[in-house]
C-alpha cells in the first residue's frame, strides 16, 4: 500500500524508501531529528521530519519508551504533512536567504576590490606649503596643541567609520588618537592597514570637542602619513595569535607580544618608576649605589639553591645575593645598596617565586636591630609616597590597583614566638612532612595537619593567611638560628620554657603577597664567624675576604634584601610575580 502523501511536492534530501523497505521509527520522547536515522536504535523525534525525509516510507511511532511502536493515525499523518510542508518552506527560505547573502557578499567583495584598485592610484605627498611639522614623542604633545606635528608609533587600535579611519597610535610613551579622512583615508595603505603596523603621521594637533574623549585630551587631524612597517592580517593577524583568552603557556611563549598590551606595559612602567623612587629614597638616606658581581664562588643562602657553572675551568655560581660584597663596601663607601639580579635554583612554582629576580639589597653600619627595621619601613613608605605624589606613576597605580591604600606607619612588629602562638590561637595549621620534606597523608589520602611549634619554619600558606587576616604590613622577627643563614647575629632567649637560640632577623610581610623583605644584623666578631662556618660545614678559606671585615675594624652592622617583583605585585595588585618581570624565569621556563 502506498503512502497517502506520495504525490506531495516535497524535495527530500535523503534516499526515498519503497514500501518494501524497513519502517521508519519515531520516538517523540528520546528520538532526535538532528542525529536520528529512523531505526529503532536511533529514531527520529517528530513524524513531520520523518515524513519530510522519507515521503514514501512506512512509519512506526511511539510516545516514549514505555509504549510500543505502532502505525500513526490518519490525523497524525495529516498533521505531520503540514509540518513537512513547513520544513520544506523553511528549507527553501533558508536557501534563498543563503543565496541572497552570498550575492551580497560577492557584491561587497567586488565593490571592495574595485575600491582597492582605485585606491592604488592615490599617492599621498606631504604638502610643502603647510607649516613645518615639529617631531615629538606622544608624551610631549600637550604643549604643541594647535601646531602641526610629526610622530611615529604602532597601530594600537583601528576603527573605520563612515569613510573616516580612527587610529590610536602607541609609541611607548603614551597613546594618540589620529583621525584620517578624505583622500588621506582612501589610499591603498589606509584601506589595508592592520593592527601593530608601524606608521608615521603628520597633522595638526587639536583639542577634542567638548563631550568627547581621547588619550591626552587631544587628537591629531592627519594631513599626511605613511606605513613604515606593515603587520600581517589574516591568520597571522596579531589578534589571531594572541588575545585575553589565550592559554597561559601561549602567553608565556609570546611574552614579547604580551608586553604590547596596556596592562603589561603599565606594570613595567610602574616598575621603572618604583626603582627610580627607591634610588631617590636610598640616596636621600646617604646610601651609595654599587654594582656587585653576578658570578661568584661563595654561597650565601645555602648550596642547594645554587646555579653552578664552569668558569674557565673553575667552579662558580650565579649569585644568590650580593650581601657579602655589600658588607665589604662599608669601611670605604659607607652605607651602600645595589639593584642586582639574584638567582635561586629552587624548584618552586608558587605565584611569588622566580628563578631569577631583581634584588634590591642594602647594608648599613653602626646600627641596631631596631634601627634596621625602622630604616626598611622608612624606605618603603617614602618610596610609595613619592610614587603617589608623581602624577604619571600615581595614574599607573590607579589604573592597576584602583583600591590601593598606602601603608600606615609604624608597621606592626611580631616576634616569631608570638607568631607561633597567634597561628595556633587562630587554628592555622601546617602540613606534616617526613625527613625528606614530603607531605605525610592519612589513610584517606588527606594531608595530616599539625599545630605550629617553636622551631617550625612557618610555611608560605600560613604566613600569607596570617598577613591577610592582620591586613597590614608586619615585621616578623627573631627567627630560630637553625632556620636562618650562618652570618646572622644570634641572641639568647627562652622559647616555650626551654633555652633556644634566636637571631636578630626579620621578614617584612605584606597582605596578598607575603614576605617581600628579609633582613638581619650580621655577626660582627671574627671568631664567632669562624665558628659559624664550622657549624654549617662551610670551608672558611674562600670567605677570607669576607672574614677580613671582622678582622680589620669590625662594627655592628646589618642589611636586607627586597624582592622588587614581590613589592611590585603588592603595589600593582598582580596575582603572580611573573607579571612583574620583563621576561620571567621559573623552573622549566627560559623562553623567550
Amino acid at each position: 500500500m502506498h503512502s497517502p502523501f506520495q504525490a506531495a511536492h516535497i524535495s527530500p534530501p535523503k534516499t526515498i524508501h519503497s514500501p518494501t523497505m524497513a519502517p521508519i521509527h519515531v520516538d517523540e520522547a528520546t528520538g532526535s531529528d538532528e542525529t536520528g536515522k529512523g531505526t529503532p536504535e536511533a529514531p527520529y523525534q517528530s513524524l513531520a521530519f520523518a515524513l519530510y525525509t522519507h515521503p514514501d516510507g512506512a512509519f512506526q511511532i511511539r510516545k516514549d519508551a514505555s509504549t510500543p511502536y505502532d502505525e500513526p493515525t490518519q490525523s497524525a499523518l495529516k498533521k505531520a504533512k503540514k509540518g513537512a510542508d513547513g520544513i520544506e518552506k523553511k528549507k527553501k527560505k533558508a536557501e534563498e536567504l543563503a543565496q541572497r547573502e552570498a550575492k551580497e557578499k560577492a557584491d561587497a567583495r567586488e565593490r571592495k576590490e574595485k575600491k582597492l584598485g582605485e585606491s592604488k592610484k592615490i599617492v599621498l605627498q606631504e604638502d610643502p606649503s603647510l607649516p613645518k611639522a615639529t617631531k615629538a614623542k606622544v608624551i610631549n604633545l600637550a604643549s604643541l596643541r594647535t601646531q602641526r606635528i610629526r610622530t611615529s608609533g604602532w597601530v594600537h587600535r583601528l576603527r573605520d567609520q563612515k569613510e573616516i579611519i580612527f587610529v590610536v597610535l602607541r609609541d611607548g610613551t603614551g597613546f594618540l588618537q589620529c583621525v584620517l579622512s578624505g583622500q588621506v583615508a582612501q589610499t591603498y595603505e589606509a584601506l589595508t592597514l592592520t593592527l601593530e603596523s608601524t606608521i608615521e603621521v603628520v597633522g595638526t594637533l587639536k583639542v577634542v570637542p567638548e563631550g568627547q574623549t581621547a588619550p591626552g585630551g587631544h587628537e591629531l587631524v592627519v594631513d599626511y602619513w605613511r606605513v613604515l612597517g606593515a603587520a600581517p592580517g589574516g591568520d597571522e593577524a596579531f589578534t589571531n595569535r594572541l588575545n585575553e583568552k589565550s592559554d597561559p603557556s601561549i602567553q608565556a611563549d609570546l611574552r614579547h607580544l604580551v608586553l604590547r598590551g596596556e596592562t603589561a606595559s603599565a606594570v613595567l612602567k610602574l616598575r621603572a618608576a618604583l626603582l627610580a623612587g627607591f634610588r631617590t629614597s636610598l640616596t636621600s638616606h646617604d646610601l651609595l649605589e654599587v654594582t656587585p658581581p653576578c658570578l661568584v664562588q661563595t654561597q650565601v643562602e645555602g648550596g642547594a639553591t645554587l646555579f653552578k657553572l664552569d668558569y674557565y675551568g673553575q667552579p662558580a655560581f650565579l649569585t644568590q645575593s650580593s650581601q657579602l660584597y655589600l658588607e665589604t663596601c662599608l669601611p670605604s663607601l659607607g652605607d651602600v645598596f645595589c639593584v642586582q639580579e639574584s638567582f635561586r635554583a629552587e624548584n618552586s612554582h608558587t605565584r611569588r617565586h622566580l628563578a631569577e629576580y631583581t634584588h634590591l639589597e642594602a647594608e648599613l653600619a653602626f646600627i641596631t636591630f631596631d634601627d634596621l627595621m625602622t630604616h626598611i619601613e622608612a624606605i618603603i613608605c617614602e618610596t610609595v609616597d613619592r610614587l603617589l605624589a608623581d602624577p604619571p606613576s600615581a595614574a599607573l597605580i590607579k589604573q592597576l590597583n584602583p583600591n590601593f591604600v598606602k601603608p600606615e606607619r609604624p608597621f606592626m612588629r611580631l616576634s616569631y614566638v608570638d607568631a607561633i602562638k597567634w597561628l595556633n590561637d587562630h587554628d592555622i595549621k601546617h602540613e606534616a612532612e617526613d625527613a625528606d620534606g614530603n607531605m605525610i597523608k592519612d589513610e584517606q589520602g588527606n594531608p595530616i595537619m599539625l599545630e605550629h611549634k617553636v622551631g617550625d619554619d612557618i610555611a608560605e600558606a600560613a604566613e600569607r593567611r596570617m598577613t591577610d587576616i592582620l591586613a597590614r604590613p608586619v615585621f616578623l622577627h627573631g627567627f630560630p638560628a637553625e632556620l636562618k643563614a650562618f652570618y646572622m647575629k644570634k641572641i639568647k632567649t627562652d622559647g616555650e620554657g626551654a633555652a633556644a637560640t634566636f637571631t636578630e632577623s626579620c621578614d617584612l610581610l605584606m597582605p596578598g603577597v607575603g614576605e617581600i623583605v628579609g633582613g638581619s644584623m650580621r655577626i660582627a666578631d671574627a671568631e664567632e664567624m669562624l665558628a659559624a662556618y664550622k657549624r654549617e660545614g662551610i670551608d672558611a678559606e674562600p670567605y677570607y675576604w669576607y672574614t677580613d671585615q671582622r678582622k680589620y675594624g669590625t662594627c655592628e652592622h646589618g642589611g636586607y634584601g627586597l624582592g622588587v617583583e614581590r613589592l611590585l605585585a603588592w603595589l600593582a595588585n598582580r596575582y603572580t610575580v611573573r607579571e612583574c618581570s620583563l621576561y620571567p624565569r621559573w623552573p622549566g621556563r627560559a623562553t623567550p
